[in-house]
């Protein structure tokens, strides 16, 4: 795996029914509820896209940071971004030198895995983890494979007041060298995917794009469950959703590199 991968993106919302809610809008699979999540007083939905991820995650506890999140948030914006690399250990070394703080890190026979710090890296929380092997996913539930559905977490965008320094300090973790290409837009290319850093009045996680076998019956499904609908984008849990079509081979099923 020469560069990182989106492997998952995360949604926050205080509503149980969008987890059911997101399945039937994107047409997914069943979905997977976690229990490691009650660690952090929190249910979810994990849907597996090809060998990607979306999950919705529930506060159904006081008090907790998803919870502090979507009060501080008002619900607008994405939670978390979850990368996949071949060197954990170096990543945990470039944060730990930028004083990027760790919140969470675990180390398990099949993945090992670091939250780094929204305070710290900006926008949300940043996962990098580590499968082994590459192509298992342990967040996605034992029998993933055979739920998945075609689709491809295609770009995340990240809203920041200063896009070019939070580039700089998501890329020095990624390992990606940041690139302007447009105004006030920096990019990081990964592997399958990319990242957008883009211009704006407060740091968040305010686009998933993703390519979709059937993006005109997502966006009718979205209008009959009351979600905002324009163009080819819908409104989730704060979060936009870009619907391309699916048009390579390659887009039917990514595999890590």
């Amino acid at each position: 795996m020469t560069h990182p991968r989106i492997r998952q993106l995360v949604f926050a919302s205080v509503n149980q029914e969008d987890i059911e809610t997101l399945r039937y809008v994107l047409g997914l699979g069943d979905g997977f509820v976690d229990p490691g999540v009650a660690e952090f007083g929190l249910t979810n939905g994990v849907f597996s896209l090809g060998d990607q991820f979306l999950e919705v995650v529930v506060p159904v506890q006081a008090n907790t940071a998803a919870g502090r999140f979507l009060a501080r948030s008002q619900g607008v914006g994405g939670y978390m971004a979850i990368f996949q690399t071949d060197n954990l250990e170096g990543v945990r070394q470039t944060a730990d030198a930028r004083g990027i703080r760790r919140v969470w890190n675990i180390d398990l026979p099949e993945i090992s895995a670091s939250h780094l710090h929204p305070a710290d890296i900006g926008a949300g929380i940043v996962s990098i983890d580590e499968a082994r092997p590459e192509g298992s996913w342990r967040w996605g539930g034992p029998n993933w494979e055979s739920t998945a559905k075609p689709g491809v977490l295609k770009r995340l965008d990240v809203v920041a007041v200063d896009p070019e320094a939070m580039s700089d300090k998501w890329g020095a973790v990624l390992n990606v060298d940041p690139i302007k290409v447009g105004p006030e837009i920096w990019e990081l290319e990964l592997s399958g995917g990319a990242i957008h850093f883009i211009k704006g009045e407060r740091d968040h996680l305010s686009a998933y794009q993703i390519a979709h076998p059937d993006a005109v019956a997502c966006l009718k499904r979205a209008a009959e469950r009351g979600l905002a609908c324009e163009g080819e984008s819908l409104v989730f849990a704060g979060v936009r959703i870009d619907l391309t079509a699916i048009d390579t081979l390659a887009d039917h099923a990514k595999t890590p590199d």
